[in-house]
């Protein structure tokens, strides 16, 4: 068997602007892992295509990086994936986006910090100053599973300038279905703790962070994310009422606008502009995703698009097999 080339792992670390002084004290210097396809050192005069991979919620930008017992690690795949030819050679970039609550959800927030424009304005031209990227919408992609997904639904639909495809993996999308069903779970943990900050003092003692804790944290992440209020005692606005359980539609409402399957409206004509857009999602996904991207599909076309929208028989955990097709597919487009 002849060995396959591989790639170079890269570590690079960014002084942040956008991210100085946020409000959850988290670092401003943030780390950026990259992968360089094999031949990246002796073929000095190629530029190459760029894709960002965005993490989900709770993901480092390391996380990716990382061989389990079932899979593979993001460069052994790319290395598979780039040898036998299914997809160009390509530098690949993981930011990372981590807070105090989880996730970002790559957007701009008072609550939370400036992540967007950390991603779009400083994130992308570090790497194209540092490395031979082909520095052009048309050659740049973004990818990214479950919040990572919604972040690179969002981010290039609204800024095409930057990113000329998408790829999406159960992304978060249509909310009131895949985060409806977790608001009663997190009202109860709020409650039985004592509000919010008295949850979060008790999350940060704890010496292992359970999965219930996690669906409680994502709720109040969303919040800090979606709907931020300066006024209120920890800095945004819950969906629903901390003493009742009771939806807030006022705040719903926020929440709705930043809704992939909301926004596509908005940012129809932006949307136009990009190359191409890839969804899917398993049809036992958890979260409802898989009712979310077909919703969204559907607006998309109704806008005069044509995504590319699969669907196949898993939920929404241990999905990075998925991405042999979204780097397939972002590779005929950006390549």
């Amino acid at each position: 068997m002849v060995a396959r080339a591989k790639g170079t792992l890269k570590r690079e670390l960014i002084a942040s602007r956008a991210l100085r002084e946020n409000p959850l004290g988290d670092p401003s210097d943030r780390e950026v892992f990259l992968y360089l396809p094999p031949g990246y050192a002796q073929a000095t005069e190629r530029r190459y295509p760029l894709v960002l991979v965005l993490t989900g919620f709770t993901g480092i930008g390391e996380s990716p990086w990382q061989r389990g017992p079932f899979h593979e690690a993001l460069h052994e795949r790319l290395d598979r994936l780039i040898g036998t030819g299914k997809v160009p050679p390509m530098i690949v970039a993981v930011p990372d986006c981590i807070t105090a609550l989880g996730g970002s959800q790559y957007v701009d927030s008072p609550a939370v910090g400036r992540y967007e424009t950390f991603v779009v304005r400083e994130v992308v031209p570090f790497i194209d100053a540092r490395f031979r990227t082909l520095a052009e919408p048309r050659h740049r992609g973004v990818c990214g599973k479950s919040s990572g997904g919604y972040g690179a639904l969002m981010l290039a639909m609204k800024h095409p300038d930057v990113f000329g495809a998408l790829a999406s993996h159960s992304g978060d999308a249509y909310f009131d279905y895949c985060y409806g069903y977790d608001f009663v779970k997190c009202w109860d943990g709020l409650r039985d703790a004592g509000g919010v900050e008295k949850w979060l003092k008790k999350l940060r003692a704890k010496p292992k962070v359970t999965g219930a804790d996690i669906g409680v944290l994502n709720i109040v992440a969303m919040a800090a994310c979606y709907s931020p209020n300066p006024k209120s005692p920890w800095g945004f606005d819950l969906p629903f009422d901390l003493a009742t359980g009771e939806p807030d539609d006022k705040v719903m409402a926020r929440w709705r606008r930043l809704d992939p399957a909301v926004a596509c409206r908005k940012y129809a004509a932006n949307l136009r502009k990009l190359r191409g857009i890839y969804l899917d999602c398993g049809l036992r996904d958890e979260y409802a995703l898989h009712a979310g991207t077909r919703i969204l599909a559907k607006r998309l076309r109704e806008l005069g698009l044509e995504p590319v929208h699969e669907e196949f028989d898993d939920g929404h955990m241990g999905i990075s097999y998925r991405y042999d097709h979204s780097f397939a597919w972002l590779g005929k487009w950006i390549g």
